[in-house]
C-alpha cells in the first residue's frame, strides 16, 4: 500500500548551488573558501572538494531531520488505516529549499549569509506539509506530533483561527529535531504546515496565480482571493457540521463515534496546551494576542 507521502521538490546534491543573488552568493562561498582553508586545503580543487562537502552536508541534515518527521506521520498514518477506521490525515508532502530560494530569504530577513546564520535564521528548509479532511483533525495531527517526546515544538503559528490578511489559513509547527550522525547529534529546523484539503487547494491556487503576476496582483483578482477563502472556510464548517449530525446516530456508528468521520472533537483530548482553540470554528481571535512559542509550553507544564 502506498504511504501516500509525497515529494514536492526534491534537490539533488549536485544542484544545491545553482542561480542565487550574487553578493548572498560570494558572501557564502567566502565563508565555505575559508573554512576549507582551515581544514588544510591548499589547491583549488581541494578547496571546491571541501566547499562542495559543506553544502551538501549542510543540505543532508535537513533532509535526514526532514525523514525522522516524515517517519512519525507515517508510524500515525498507517497506524490509523489499519487499526482504525477512520484516518485524519489525507495526503503528506514535503520538500527541500534550493540553495536559490534559501538566499532569498537571507536578502529578505537581512541574516547572516552564512552555514550558521542561514541555520539559526531560516527554520523553513525543510517543509512538510499534511492535509487533513476537517479543521479539528489539523488540530488532532499537531497534538500527536508535538506530544512526541524527542520533538521540540519552537513555535505555533495559528492561520486558521487568525488568517492572513489574503485569505490564507493553515497552522504552522515549527519543530526542532535530533539528527543523530556518526560522530555527533546536531538538531536541525523542519516546518510543519497542517491544513484542511478546501484549505490546501485554495492556497495551491493562490501560490500559482502570485507567480503569474510576479507578485503583483491586481487588487480586484486579491479581492476574489480573499472571498474564495471566506467560501472555502464555509465549506469547512459546513462538512463539520455535516460530520457532527452523521456522529450523532449513535445507534448506526460505532461507540465512541469511531466512525467513517472519526471521532467527534468532544471525543478527543485537549490540545489546549499547544494552540489558541482546537474545535472547528474558524473565526478570528484576538489580533493583539501572540502566536505560541515554545517558552509558554514550558511555562504551562512547570
Amino acid at each position: 500500500m502506498s504511504s501516500g507521502i509525497t515529494p514536492t521538490e526534491e534537490i539533488p546534491a549536485d544542484q544545491l548551488v545553482r542561480q542565487a543573488d550574487g553578493d548572498l552568493y560570494r558572501q557564502l562561498l567566502d565563508q565555505l573558501n575559508s573554512n576549507a582553508e582551515q581544514h588544510g586545503e591548499p589547491g583549488a580543487v581541494q578547496r571546491m572538494v571541501e566547499i562542495r562537502r559543506q553544502l551538501t552536508e549542510f543540505q543532508l541534515h535537513y533532509k535526514f531531520g526532514m525523514d525522522e518527521v516524515l517517519t512519525k506521520i507515517n508510524v500515525l498514518r498507517e497506524e490509523f488505516e489499519h487499526t482504525r477506521d477512520y484516518s485524519p490525515i489525507e495526503h503528506v508532502n514535503y520538500r527541500l529549499k534550493s540553495l536559490e530560494r534559501i538566499l532569498d530569504k537571507v536578502r529578505r530577513y537581512g541574516c547572516e549569509p552564512t552555514l550558521e546564520g542561514i541555520r539559526h535564521s531560516i527554520r523553513d528548509i525543510a517543509g512538510i506539509r499534511i492535509t487533513t479532511s476537517f479543521v479539528s483533525d489539523a488540530f488532532w495531527v499537531a497534538e500527536m506530533l508535538c506530544s512526541q517526546p524527542d520533538l521540540r515544538v519552537v513555535e505555533v503559528k495559528d492561520y486558521i483561527r487568525r488568517p492572513k490578511p489574503n485569505g490564507y489559513q493553515s497552522l504552522h509547527v515549527i519543530l526542532q529535531v535530533p539528527v543523530y550522525l556518526s560522530n555527533r547529534t546536531e538538531f536541525v529546523y523542519v516546518e510543519v504546515q497542517i491544513r484542511t484539503v478546501a484549505m490546501d487547494f485554495w492556497a495551491s491556487l493562490e501560490h500559482k496565480i502570485y507567480y503569474t503576476y510576479d507578485g503583483e496582483v491586481p487588487s480586484d483578482i486579491l479581492d476574489e482571493l480573499r472571498d474564495a477563502a471566506v467560501q472555502a472556510a464555509a465549506l469547512d464548517t459546513q462538512m463539520a457540521e455535516i460530520r457532527d449530525k452523521v456522529t450523532a446516530l449513535r445507534e448506526q456508528a460505532p461507540a465512541s463515534g469511531q466512525g467513517a468521520t472519526g471521532p467527534t472533537p468532544a471525543d478527543r483530548p485537549d490540545p489546549g496546551h499547544w494552540f489558541r482553540g482546537s474545535d472547528d470554528a474558524t473565526g478570528p481571535t484576538d489580533p493583539d494576542s501572540p502566536f505560541f512559542t515554545w517558552q509558554d509550553g514550558r511555562k504551562s507544564s512547570n
